[in-house]
């Protein structure tokens, strides 16, 4: 393949992987602004963000088999294509249900982008070659949310909250020619693969199964709704309870990004010394000491803004350190359904991230309590999986230090 070749791949797949963090971080800024201009409220409108998740947790276990089915290209098509209609009908939404059922078929379009770039890896590129560009893929992914809310502060600032829908159907449109023009179809389509729901029940049922799988499918899943728990409360917290600026809360966000991916690089240094088990068991715990402490210092009255950017960010490091080996360690047992088990773990997260996203959106508007709540709440019951499901693991399955785990 010749370097420029190489390299308009590599972009167009990051960029593919990229619209769905795009998508749900840009528009956070808005959410006080979406709020008065639809006459409802910002746990109401952090709704449209519950619907986003629940939308690509049904969207991974949808298009994983359409891939088999008809090759990498028409799925993809078809979801750049519903993904552009649902961003340009935000724009005449009069309230917010509109927009809540709008950003659902918009997630479901995205799902589509995030499924076959990983696909489109694995067919397009060699064995030696694919950690590499899983990695450079990896690294999009994760500057996505520090790029993301500081660009959509400033663009909201200075256009208004509709103009992100714009920018993100303007971004899809510029995809789907790129992928027509540029994109080479890596799969040939499989008439015999089918799509009847049974032969795919039996796999997921198979993977669910494995002790490993659902032990540390869990614990990754549910921690990570603590995540989802800050994303969906964090417009409400800094800046309407502590008044953060729209621009001012995008600098935030991407500031605690750093946190979560920060430490997710560093988790790579320390599998030199640690094996995934310890390194998860480990920071689980720590987790739970600084979310509890977090809560108390809630329940107390005494966090500010600093405090709470400083507890989120402890969350988040810990976070950064249980997902990619809790991850690496559900799909470690698996040779043949590695893919279902792939899908499987990522619908379970996004569908507890959705559920924790509906729990502090419904609360009140004018308390931090929330997002502490459901993140200790998070981290107690991960660590109480993990001792429960240890018992039912009877040969565990180490991660290679140098596994490449890929969620969305």
């Amino acid at each position: 393949m010749a370097k420029k070749q190489h390299f308009y791949l590599i972009l167009i797949l990051g960029s593919l992987a990229a619209l769905g963090p795009f998508s749900i971080d840009m528009y956070l800024p808005g959410f006080l602004d979406i709020a008065n201009d639809l006459k409802s409220t910002e746990s109401t409108v952090a709704l449209s963000l519950s619907s986003f998740f629940i939308g690509i947790s049904a969207g991974q276990l949808l298009y994983g088999p359409l891939l088999d089915k008809f090759g990498r290209k028409k799925p993809l098509y078809f979801g750049l294509a519903l993904y552009i209609v649902s961003s340009f009908l935000c724009l005449a939404v009069t309230n917010v249900d509109q927009l809540i059922v709008l950003r659902f078929v918009q997630a479901i379009g995205s799902c589509a982008t995030a499924v076959a770039s990983v696909a489109m890896v694995r067919d397009l590129f060699s064995v030696e070659e694919s950690p590499k560009v899983f990695a450079s893929l990896m690294l999009v992914i994760a500057v996505s949310p520090m790029l993301a809310p500081t660009a959509g502060g400033y663009l909201i600032s200075a256009l208004g909250w509709k103009y992100v829908f714009v920018f993100l159907g303007f971004m899809a449109i510029l995809m789907l020619f790129a992928s027509i023009f540029k994109l080479p179809e890596s799969y040939k389509p499989d008439p015999n693969y089918s799509l009847k729901p049974k032969p795919i029940l039996n796999n997921f049922l198979t993977v669910l199964k494995e002790p490993q799988f659902y032990t540390y499918a869990l614990i990754s899943s549910i921690t990570f709704s603590g995540l989802f728990a800050y994303v969906s409360s964090s417009p409400t917290v800094f800046m309407k309870i502590y008044e953060v600026s729209k621009t001012g809360y995008g600098w935030i966000f991407a500031i605690l990004s750093v946190a979560f991916i920060g430490f997710s690089q560093v988790n790579s240094f320390i599998l030199r010394w640690f094996s995934s088990k310890k390194i998860v068991t480990w920071a689980l715990v720590a987790q739970c000491i600084f979310s509890l402490l977090f809560l108390i210092f809630a329940f107390s009255n005494a966090l500010n803004l600093y405090s709470t950017i400083g507890f989120i960010a402890l969350f988040l490091a810990c976070l950064g350190l249980i997902n990619p080996n809790a991850a690496a360690l559900s799909l470690a047992p698996f040779s043949k359904n590695a893919g279902s088990a792939s899908a499987l773990m990522g619908a379970l997260q996004m569908g507890l991230g959705a559920l924790a996203s509906v729990m502090v959106s419904l609360s009140t508007d004018h308390s931090v309590i929330p997002m502490p709540l459901v993140m200790t709440s998070a981290a107690f019951i991960a660590l109480f999986c993990l001792l429960i499901g240890k018992r039912f693991i009877k040969t565990e399955v180490e991660a290679s230090a140098d596994a490449t785990v890929m969620t969305h």
